[in-house]
């Protein structure tokens, strides 16, 4: 199948596309900053509770008349824009396929070489977001603002999270030889006086283990040492560097140990400098990064959880290896063994997280509807995956039965080749839904080959569903089409038979906002749905119940800039506590509660609406293969940002030939 790289066939249509946009872009600007003017959010309210009230209406006076006055005179151009936009989207392909074309900074190719399916397995990493990048004045109801910025704010954080060293503890104990929750995040490295809280949570003898980014160019040898020496890492970790701390018997580290870690963490310089100054976010005040703020990573401002610089092995190293590269912020490490202890039935790790995972390898994200937003965002991931699919839907009355306006908000970022992609958009939307083209993304990457030369694949599909409350009956058929679309994608695109496999499929992963829950009572039927019986959730027990430690992703919009949840370290902080959420995090719906948080603190059922999904399947993949969930997390790192929670999945693919 041939990958799209621009919106139409040929560069005629393009031109006449970017003409006829140039007419409308006015009038459209005109009004989404004239409706925008009307619409405050909680943040700019608080700022303008110190102004003189007069102040504000009367810029809203002046302005208005102004705007008006342009609209107008935008209006004749933006109809003959439109009567050449539209009937171009007939011609227009479904997706914009992107690929990283600094060949200094491609690694997809690397990737595929360094697993062969001859070793114990391979981990993969999966991230799913709603980022809310609506049009400015569409983006306020959900009280946000600042499209153009956030854009290029939320493609940052996400890029600087994922590029940041990979940090395993591992528990070696006789009676405890589970991962610990925190290795999902970081080292974290104590302030004075907290030292009781990094010792609950260490062991006995503790090994860390991070792979860093742009590491193996560099570190290679060191790292093959390294790895003969300490164990034999998956396969496909070449880059992988081995740090050991060993603590007591009784499970506290000794004083020489602590000190060492301590003086280290003093030691460590400020964090590398970013790509891209701060000028154009320090015009957005809810986006400044705050003390204590950990959602970029190359902020000077530490957390207390502090930064750390780490040695690698059991000796020292020149510093020309261990660089300021590896100076990065912790997430919150405190109540690791309390977590653990309190569902010791699990068999993998879970944990809110500050941060978007390390050697995070796919990425979809919903709502990127505006363009402009669309565009700052890919650039900004650019710097650290290589393949985007964005751009994704069809306009006008092409493909779907209703007008659309704008489209899928879609997007897929990778770190492995994409080989595959098709778009379907739901016919069924009702409402202010079926003004875009939502639909659902499916994607065929190639993780990497055989010996015997055979293909590695992994599939990914990404989806938006209905969004209106009481559309019950619109998602479940929308489910019912998603599932055809799955198997019609996975038919179409296998070049294997049972005789002759030519491909061996790893994975397939199923992620996107679903709009309902697993808790709410009016949302039985999408609960109950059999898409549930071919695809697992990582977070869910059974219809109508999830498991203790799933949390809500859908934040209440009026608490985003309060100071104990705007930065990624405090909403942390909140959501790891049951009051915390209450206060913050929607509620499942019930007929015995209002649909208001005010009021609310009483017994609540579960911990937040979770419409976020990751699921994942065990159907159709090779089958001396099996698939695990080895990690969960609930990220904090676009807080300020957006209106919903991130959600993170690793799996590991295991071959069973080296399994103990």
């Amino acid at each position: 199948m041939v990958l799209y790289t621009s919106p139409f066939p040929n560069s005629f249509l393009s031109v006449l596309h970017s003409f006829s946009w140039g007419l409308i872009f006015p009038c459209y600007w005109l009004a989404d900053r004239l409706v925008g003017s009307f619409v405050p959010t909680t943040y700019e309210k608080r700022q303008r509770a110190d102004d003189p009230c007069y102040f504000h209406a009367l810029c809203i006076i002046i302005t208005t008349p102004i705007y008006l006055a342009l609209l107008v005179a935008s209006l004749p151009f933006a109809l003959i824009g439109f009567l050449l936009w539209s009937p171009l989207q007939s011609a227009r392909r479904p997706y914009i396929y992107s690929r990283l074309k600094d060949k200094n900074h491609a690694n997809g190719a690397t990737l595929l070489t360094e697993w062969k399916a001859a070793g114990s397995g391979k981990s993969f990493c999966f991230g799913s977001a709603n980022v809310c990048l609506l049009p400015d004045s569409l983006a306020r109801f959900n009280n946000v603002f600042n499209t153009q910025a956030r854009a290029k704010e939320i493609g940052r954080r996400i890029r600087n999270g994922a590029s940041r060293p990979q940090i395993k503890i591992y528990i070696d104990s006789p009676t405890n030889t589970s991962i610990s929750a925190a290795s999902f995040s970081s080292l974290v490295s104590p302030q004075a006086g907290d030292n009781r809280a990094v010792n609950a949570g260490i062991k006995r003898t503790t090994s860390m283990e991070y792979k860093g980014d742009n590491c193996g160019s560099n570190n290679g040898e060191e790292n093959r040492e390294e790895k003969s020496e300490s164990g034999e890492p998956h396969e496909g970790e070449e880059n992988t560097c081995i740090v050991r701390i060993s603590g007591e018997e009784n499970g506290h580290m000794s004083d020489t140990e602590t000190d060492t870690i301590n003086g280290q963490a003093r030691a460590s310089g400020p964090a590398e400098p970013s790509l891209e100054g701060d000028a154009e976010m320090s015009k957005t005040p809810n986006h400044k990064q705050k003390e204590g703020d950990s959602g970029s990573l190359d902020s000077c401002s530490a957390s207390r959880e502090s930064l750390v610089k780490v040695r690698v092995g059991d000796g020292t190293v020149d510093q020309s290896t261990v660089n300021n590269k590896l100076l990065y912020k912790a997430s919150i490490m405190k109540k690791t063994s309390v977590r653990t202890k309190k569902h010791t039935d699990e068999t993998f790790d879970h944990e809110i997280s500050a941060f978007f995972p390390a050697n995070l390898d796919f990425l979809c994200l919903q709502e990127v509807f505006d363009k402009r937003a669309a565009e700052k965002l890919k650039e900004q991931l650019h710097h650290y995956f290589e393949y985007i699919v964005y751009d994704v839907g069809v306009y006008s009355c092409h493909g779907c039965c209703s007008f659309k306006f704008v489209n899928s908000g879609l997007l897929f970022a990778s770190r492995y080749p994409v080989m595959d992609a098709a778009y379907h958009c739901y016919p069924n939307g009702r409402g202010m839904d079926s003004l875009a083209s939502k639909g659902a993304l499916f994607l065929k990457v190639q993780v990497g080959s055989t010996p015997q030369d055979q293909r590695i694949v992994g599939y990914i599909s990404c989806t938006h569903l209905q969004a209106i409350a009481g559309d019950t009956t619109v998602r479940c058929e929308q489910l019912d089409m998603l599932q055809d679309w799955l198997s019609e994608f996975r038919k179409s695109t296998s070049s294997s038979s049972t005789a002759n496999p030519e491909e061996l499929v790893a994975f397939d992963v199923l992620c996107g906002d679903l709009n309902f829950d697993n808790c709410s009572s009016e949302d039985k039927l999408e609960q109950q749905h059999s898409l549930f019986t071919h695809y697992k959730d990582p977070c869910r027990v059974g219809p109508g119940e999830d498991k203790p430690w799933a949390i809500g992703t859908l934040l209440d919009p009026e608490g985003l800039y309060d100071e104990e949840v705007c930065t990624p370290d405090n909403l942390q902080k909140v959501l790891e506590s049951e009051e915390g959420r209450k206060g913050y995090l929607v509620y499942p719906t019930s007929k015995n509660h209002s649909s208001s948080q005010k009021g609310r603190k009483a017994s609540l059922k579960g911990n937040g609406r979770r419409i976020d999904y990751m699921l994942y399947t065990e159907e159709g993949l090779y089958l001396e293969w099996k698939v695990e969930v080895e990690e969960f997390s609930f990220i904090t790192q676009l807080a300020g940002l957006t209106d919903h929670l991130p959600v993170a999945m690793r799996l590991m693919v295991s071959t069973g030939e080296d399994d103990p």
